[in-house]
């Protein structure tokens, strides 16, 4: 090992030594060091050392990454240090994409070494020889642990080395990442039973400092938009002068169109292609291929290569539109000049004046060491019954050891013995208002107290419809003579309740109803309510959001930005004010016949459009004929027909007891969390065996169970699991109720006679949803430049 490092011309990192100490002492470990730190190399370093001392057949190592893509990556940069030292190690990946042949022959001859996801290890986990497999399992290593610990995928995970270390009582849990805030909660959630003491913290070297800029446009930066699709021709010009570069988007739609806005810029036909994870896996494949081997001069990629996957060549990351988070766009940094001691060098391009306001806080949260926070949450019911079902598969089980067993997992270590009765209640038969179908009978308790399989197809059953990520299905958008408009997301059609109002292929449409796959509409003349129908969005976090309210109470701090957004904040002080950090401003205004009433929350796209319902929802109860709103990261905007006088009273608390309960029941909202906990639960099928079924079978499955279980038993766990989620992931109700706790006592209403300067960006917003012809950007920019001048007059 020593001369392999020396042949190199490198020397390990301390870091990398301390983290071998700790494997040679037996101690659970959580390193945290920059990208470009040999973070992989560390985690492996304990297992290499030990093989080569004691070289063993069977499964020594696991190493569990978030993304098959990772996992596929580490295999070719940790073969390469294997094959050069000449060792008699076997390394290989078990995803979901490896032939069914080789998964049979990994159970029997396991590799030495052996990548995988968390639910390619739960499946393993499911096998009776499983084991046997794992009874001499020494170490597993979870890289980029930031990336799925506080979610389902870390609930399943921890689930899985719970079981792992029953079967292993010596393993050794390691975890690696570049961006971890709270490494407490890291070392609390990798430990058994969440005894943080028994995990070392190894804290890597410090690397160069990052070389960020923010690339500003040959004009000045615009009023709206969150993309920087204005700046393709800057970005080719950055590809040209660099070897390699990645431009990361934030959705999967913005990739394909910078893609091809780039594509337009390209004069010199150079060789650039994108990635996101809704491509085929050979495109994906492909792709990755052509950047190890070089042969590409750009990359435009999503989220889908934001972790891990290491391309030395590659030396300038590009980021289109707000990062909206400090660790993410460290991590996407990380990307770039994968060397220590050289900065990574980065380009945010802000999509509009606000936007610049969060690349600038995200640029100094970065110089600070500043990470996102890290939110960890219980353990999710649907996740722990497919965990139990998984265990059952293996073999039978005595209930109190397995509810042992899985409160040694941190996020089920509360876990009563009354709620783990009810997840296996509903494995046993599906509740009470299902136990008359014998589909729903997967386990059954013998005489003997043990726990077993109800019959040998239960297993097969699991084994195909296991896993945790359930993709978003499409709605066709028709009228009811059948006439098709094209399709919609359901996480949007999700949010929808008759009688409500969007925009879609230049007509305004009313809804009828959802008929599983089908929305359901008519033309309608009245204004469009609900102003975005694609496209996840990232959260803006909360450190971004306090960084932006401080820029905008500090005039001191202006004199770092651009003279347009200078004057931008100027005008905005001496038309109307800039809030200071713990104030709610709300204005009011008139314009074009319409009122209008804008609160600047800073709480994210998704708590605001959760909000624009619920405020929109009570405007109408008080006659104010509300006709719409629109949000973005930083504000939302309600418009009606009457003149908004006490906006307090549209932002109580209370808001969330009567408003929010009922836009949850009354729209899809809560049937979508359904439908994703009853397939991670198990009780819905995605496939058959040679069959897979359609999104069409799988919601109509769901919306049957679940208007069956709301109507006769309303405490079914996974309407639970559905309310939880709903709550949680879907409409950031967190953010949402700590704004409107906070409102009353905060809020600062200004009553204008025109339109602000900081409400442009989010009034744009209206005209571009009702664009959708090609010549819609031309059309938005005259509107934006004679909003931004009706705002931006001094009188």
């Amino acid at each position: 090992m020593a001369d392999w490092f020396a042949a190199r011309g490198w020397r390990p990192r301390r870091h990398q030594w301390d983290m071998l100490a700790e494997g040679r002492a037996g101690r659970h470990a959580l390193l945290v060091a920059t990208t470009g730190a040999g973070k992989t190399l560390a985690g492996f370093l304990p297992t290499l050392t030990e093989l080569i001392e004691i070289p063993t057949e069977g499964l020594h190592t696991l190493y569990v990454s978030p993304l098959k893509a990772l996992a596929v990556d580490i295999q070719r940069n940790l073969i390469t240090p294997v094959e050069e030292m000449g060792l008699d190690i076997r390394v290989e990946t078990r995803t979901g994409d490896t032939p069914s042949d080789r998964k049979a022959r990994q159970r029997v001859k396991p590799p030495q070494i052996l990548l995988t996801t968390p639910e390619s290890l739960s499946l393993l986990l499911s096998y009776p020889d499983s084991l046997t497999m794992f009874a001499g399992l020494r170490t597993i290593v979870v890289d980029e642990v930031h990336a799925f610990a506080t979610g389902k995928r870390g609930d399943l995970l921890s689930l899985c080395m719970a079981r792992l270390q029953r079967i292993a009582p010596a393993m050794r849990r390691v975890a690696l990442s570049a961006t971890v805030a709270d490494a407490d909660g890291y070392r609390a959630w990798l430990a058994p039973d969440g005894d943080i003491d028994t995990v070392s913290l190894i804290q890597g070297e410090p690397g160069a400092d990052p070389d960020i800029t923010i690339l500003l446009p040959e004009d000045r930066i615009p009023w709206a938009g969150h993309s920087g699709r204005y700046a393709a021709a800057q970005v080719m010009k950055v590809i040209e002068e660099n070897r390699t570069s990645i431009v990361f988007c934030n959705t999967r739609s913005l990739a394909e169109l910078i893609f091809q806005d780039l594509w337009k810029a390209n004069d010199k036909g150079l060789p650039i292609g994108v990635h996101h994870g809704s491509l085929a896996l050979e495109a994906r494949r492909k792709v990755e291929g052509a950047m190890a081997d070089g042969k590409l001069r750009a990359l435009v990629a999503t989220a889908s290569l934001d972790l891990g996957v290491d391309w030395g060549d590659v030396d300038c990351v590009v980021q289109m539109g707000a990062p909206k988070g400090s660790s993410r766009l460290l991590q996407r940094i990380g990307r770039a000049n994968h060397r220590l001691d050289e900065s990574s060098k980065a380009i945010v391009v802000p999509g509009n004046r606000f936007e610049y306001l969060e690349a600038r806080a995200a640029l100094d949260a970065v110089e600070a060491g500043e990470l996102d926070p890290d939110l960890f949450r219980p353990g999710a019911l649907d996740v722990l019954a497919q965990h139990v079902m998984a265990c059952a598969c293996a073999g039978p089980f005595r209930q109190d050891d397995l509810l042992d067993e899985v409160r040694s997992a941190l996020p089920y270590s509360a876990l009563t013995a009354e709620t783990f009765d009810r997840v296996l209640g509903f494995i046993r038969d599906g509740g009470y208002s299902l136990r008359a179908y014998d589909k729903f009978k997967r386990l059954v308790q013998e005489a003997d107290g043990l726990w077993r399989i109800a019959h040998p197809k239960f297993v097969a059953q699991h084994r195909l419809n296991a896993g945790i990520i359930v993709e978003a299905t499409m709605l066709n958008v028709r009228f009811r003579n059948g006439r098709n408009l094209g399709k919609v997301e359901e996480g949007f059609a999700a949010t929808l309740s008759h009688g409500d109002t969007f925009f879609f292929a230049g007509l305004s449409l009313e809804v009828e109803k959802i008929d599983t796959e089908d929305l359901i509409v008519r033309a309608t003349s009245r204004p469009a309510r609900i102003p975005t129908y694609g496209g996840s969005r990232m959260p803006l976090s909360t450190n971004l959001a306090d960084r932006v309210r401080h820029f905008l109470a500090t005039p001191s701090e202006w004199d770092r930005f651009p003279p347009d957004v200078h004057e931008w904040l100027d005008m905005q002080a001496a038309r109307s004010i800039l809030p200071r950090p713990d104030q709610l401003l709300v204005e009011t205004f008139p314009r074009e016949g319409r009122n209008y009433m804008v609160a600047y929350s800073f709480e994210g796209w998704n708590a605001h459009q959760s909000l624009g319902m619920l405020v929109t929802r009570r405007m109408e109860t008080q006659g104010l004929k509300p006709l719409g709103f629109v949000a973005n990261d930083y504000a939302i905007a309600c418009f009606s027909a009457e003149k908004i006088t006490d906006p307090a009273s549209l932002f109580s608390a209370d808001i969330l007891e009567h408003e929010f309960v009922d836009w949850v029941q009354q729209s899809h909202l809560l049937k979508r969390a359904f439908r994703e906990v009853a397939v991670i639960g198990g009780l819905v099928e995605r496939q058959h065996p040679g069959k897979r079924k359609t999104g069409r079978q799988v919601t109509f499955s769901t919306d049957l169970i679940y208007d069956v279980l709301r109507k006769y038993e309303p405490s079914h766990l996974l309407l639970q699991a559905a309310w939880d989620d709903a709550r949680a992931r879907m409409t950031d109700v967190g953010r949402l109720a700590n704004l409107l706790d906070r409102a009353a006592d905060t809020m600062v209403h200004v009553d204008l006679p025109r339109v602000s300067p900081l409400a442009v960006p989010v009034l744009v917003l209206i005209g571009r949803e009702k664009v959708s012809t090609n010549a819609g950007d031309d059309a938005l920019l005259i509107e934006a430049e004679a909003l931004a001048a009706e705002a931006m007059r001094a009188d």
